[in-house]
Order: C-alpha cells, then sequence, then structure tokens
C-alpha cells in the first residue's frame, strides 16, 4: 500500500481522490515523525495545537479520573487521527496521554493548514463535523444510559462509560474498594460479579487491573440487556 492510500484511509481524508489530495498536498505542510515504543506522543493538558494522525503501529491512551482513583489505558491501531475534538472548543488541550505501543508512524498538520487549506474541501468539512457529531452522540448516550439495578451490568456500564474507543482492548487499573465506593456497593459483592463476568470470558482479573480483551463484547452484552430490550418494545 502506497503512503497515498494510507493517508486517504484516515477519517478526515475518506472520500477525496488521489488529485485531490495531490493538491493539497502541495499547499499544506505534513510532518513526518518516527517513534519507538514507549515514546510518548501526546500529554493531558498539553495544548492540541495539530491534528496528529497515526499511519501504522499501535498506540496506547491513558486516562486518569481528576482524583486519580483510577486509570483506564485504551489499545488504539492504525489509520487512526488523535482528539481531533479538542483542537477547538472551551478546552484545547488534550483529555489522554498517548504513548507508542509499538514502533509508529505518525504525520502531524498544524491546524493553521486545517482552518486556511483544509476547509475549502467540502468533503473534508463534512469528514470532521461526522467525527466531532459522532463523538457528541456517543457521549449523549452515555449520559442517558439509564442505570441497571443488576451490579455486573452496572460494572460494565462502568467500564464502558469510560472508554472513548470502542473497539480494542482496555485495561482498568483500579481497586476492588474504589469500585465499591463509586458503584455504592461492597468490595465483597464487587468481587463476586466480577468473577462472574471473568467467568464468561468477557475480561480477566489481575492484582488491582481490569482487562477487556476486546470492548465489542461488553458493549454487545449491554444493547441486548433486559432493561434495553424492554425500553425498546
Amino acid at each position: 500500500m502506497t503512503m497515498y492510500d494510507t493517508l486517504l484511509q484516515l477519517p478526515l481524508f475518506q472520500g477525496l481522490s488521489k488529485n485531490e489530495f495531490t493538491s493539497i498536498l502541495e499547499r499544506v505542510k505534513l510532518h513526518f515523525s518516527k517513534h519507538k515504543s514507549g515514546e510518548l506522543i501526546a500529554t493531558k493538558r498539553q495544548p492540541c495545537r495539530e491534528l496528529i494522525f497515526l499511519l501504522n503501529g499501535t498506540l496506547q491512551s491513558e486516562h486518569t479520573d481528576r482524583y486519580r482513583l483510577f486509570t483506564v489505558y485504551e489499545t488504539i491501531h492504525a489509520p487512526f487521527l488523535i482528539e481531533p475534538y479538542s483542537l477547538f472548543g472551551k478546552r484545547t488541550e488534550y483529555t489522554a496521554c498517548y504513548f507508542a505501543l509499538t514502533d509508529c508512524n505518525l504525520v502531524t498538520i498544524d491546524k493553521t493548514y486545517l482552518l486556511s487549506e483544509l476547509y475549502r474541501y467540502e468533503i473534508i468539512r463534512f469528514n470532521l463535523l461526522n467525527i466531532l457529531s459522532n463523538r457528541a452522540q456517543t457521549l449523549s448516550d452515555k449520559l442517558w444510559n439509564s442505570p441497571s439495578d443488576q451490579l455486573d451490568e452496572r460494572i460494565i456500564d462502568f467500564i464502558l462509560a469510560h472508554c472513548s474507543i470502542p473497539t480494542g482492548e482496555k485495561q482498568v487499573k483500579i481497586k476492588m474498594d474504589v469500585l465499591a465506593m463509586l458503584l455504592d456497593s461492597t468490595r465483597i459483592r464487587i468481587s463476586k460479579a466480577l468473577n462472574e463476568i471473568q467467568e464468561r470470558g468477557w475480561l480477566t482479573l489481575h492484582r488491582g487491573e481490569i482487562r477487556i480483551p476486546d470492548i465489542t463484547r461488553l458493549m454487545d452484552f449491554r444493547d441486548s440487556s433486559p432493561l434495553l430490550q424492554t425500553a425498546n418494545k
């Protein structure tokens, strides 16, 4: 696959022809970079002044709550655009830290080029609008997700609510007593519910950590929950 083909797979450029993309490259400065495994790509609260595209390789995001009670790690595969929603709004800062999980190739475009050149293309405006709208709709769905009286579903809802990417592997570093406090339960009940979920093969438990090999399995379970099925009738 050529560099053009890879770039045209990125969410912002989908739908562009090679001729249109060639025209963009003549006016927009692209910065290509290579990063080794373990290198920091962007950090939380760092000003977001550019579009960062993951061309190949794998990243890991790290998001910690404001009280540092728990941390969520998400595995990110190429192609991927890092936090385009953080370019605009009240706070133009990254909301998470991003590390290279494997050797990675990135390309960055300064925000000024987005506003002065890329916005000239209708398909790019639509793509960006779709990206921002999809995120807003996803967050709205999470906000209006009715709480369940089943503890296993509440645990799954907690995990899903704190994941930004609807695919891939997740890790949640959290102590049992902290999760019990956040879900208004007891450590014993939380432990029992987590072990029952583990028996279904949806996650694995480690000391102070919950690992989810595929978040879509948890999403499918919640989409098929009795409460949701009843509400949709």
